[in-house]
């Protein structure tokens, strides 16, 4: 889907262009005579002169600015911008599975995806991720384009479909660049996540750019983060903790991931480095700081991700040759115990190495 249109589209300033267009037409300007040569069928067999006295109408300076911007025509481009227009506002996460499995709802609840224009901004505990979309509203189903321009996927295109019914925005997408979904659900080993959404305001969101093109890499600065605290030092732990892991068994908040999700995710550890990992969507991105002693040990993370700068604080033992884990919410106490109670906020999770 290659558009060229503004950010941000809006049918009425769309409209005023075509009028701005007509009339410098009227006046004889080089640049729009140009303009309808190039992009209105009816005038490509004319000459300059003949386009200044064909007497065209709104309707054919309409006609070349839908195709000056990537479309077939204005009914066209005004059902596309129409469209974008109707998915502005906030959306809270409704439901979200991820190659044939549910993720708990109590995941859900603290994340959102806000949307202004072509831009949007997906904010949740883990990371937020910013970047621009494109649709297509003559496919059937609609076909979506996201681009992320700033996060742990900046750099990528997902491809997918969707389908808004009123207050309820539903999304198949293609999580590793590969072909579009052509319904609305997914299966094991499909790549695909389909989340349905729900809207908790119409009103257009503020802030939401659509990333820096020029902030593709996801690290913070050392100026934004202070690391202090959890510099790298080496101990046998941090050493055995090295390299990919597989997980075992994931419960949040009280609500086992489902073994079809289990089966994406990994955790790998460089250094004091941490990436965790599920359907290719990075969740945790934390430098780590371990207290060694007799189990269970103490275990820091320092959060890099979309709330960069907070500790969570966990509980460390090793089960059949793989660490088990039992991290509170940042800014909570440390866990006592191995377990992960509905209300409690806490991750307990299980890993073994990957072969």
């Amino acid at each position: 889907m290659t558009r060229n249109l503004p950010a941000r589209p809006h049918l009425d300033h769309l409209r005023r262009q075509a009028k701005t267009l007509l009339s410098s037409l009227e006046r004889g300007d080089e640049e729009a005579v140009r303009t309808l040569l190039e992009h209105l069928p009816a005038a490509k067999a004319m000459t300059a002169s003949q386009v200044r006295s064909a007497g065209f109408r709104l309707a054919d300076a309409q006609s070349a600015i839908a195709r000056q911007t990537g479309f077939a025509s204005w009914p066209q481009l005004a059902r596309h911008v129409e469209q974008l227009r109707a998915l502005e506002g906030t959306w809270s996460f409704e439901r979200l599975e991820v190659e044939g499995g549910t993720v708990p709802a109590a995941s859900l609840t603290a994340s959102r995806i806000l949307i202004d224009g072509d831009r949007f901004r997906t904010e949740s505990p883990e990371a937020t991720y910013e970047g621009t979309f494109n649709i297509d509203v003559e496919a059937d189903p609609h076909e979506i384009d996201i681009a992320f321009v700033e996060g742990p996927e900046a750099g990528n295109t997902n491809r997918g479909i969707f389908r808004l019914e009123g207050d309820r925005l539903h999304i198949c997408l293609d999580m590793n660049g590969a072909a579009r979904p052509r319904a609305f659900r997914t299966t094991a080993g499909s790549g695909h996540a389909f989340e349905t959404l729900t809207r908790d305001s119409r009103e257009r969101p503020e802030n939401v750019r659509g990333g820096s093109p020029e902030a593709v890499a996801w690290s913070p600065s050392p100026e934004a983060i202070s690391h202090d605290g959890f510099e790298l030092a080496d101990s046998a732990t941090l050493r055995r903790l090295q390299g990919e892991w597989s997980a075992v068994q994931v419960v949040r908040d009280g609500q086992a991931l489902p073994a079809k999700m289990l089966a994406g995710g990994s955790r790998s550890m460089s250094g004091n480095e941490l990436k965790i990992a599920f359907g290719g969507q990075v969740m945790v991105h934390a430098l780590v700081r371990i207290e060694e002693g007799p189990e269970p040990m103490a275990v820091d993370y320092l959060e890099l991700g979309g709330c960069g700068g907070k500790v969570q604080k966990g509980i460390l033992k090793w089960m059949d040759d793989g660490p088990c884990f039992c991290m509170a919410p940042a800014g909570e106490p440390r866990p006592s115990e191995f377990e992960s109670k509905a209300g409690s906020g806490r991750t307990l999770s299980r890993w073994r190495p990957r072969t």
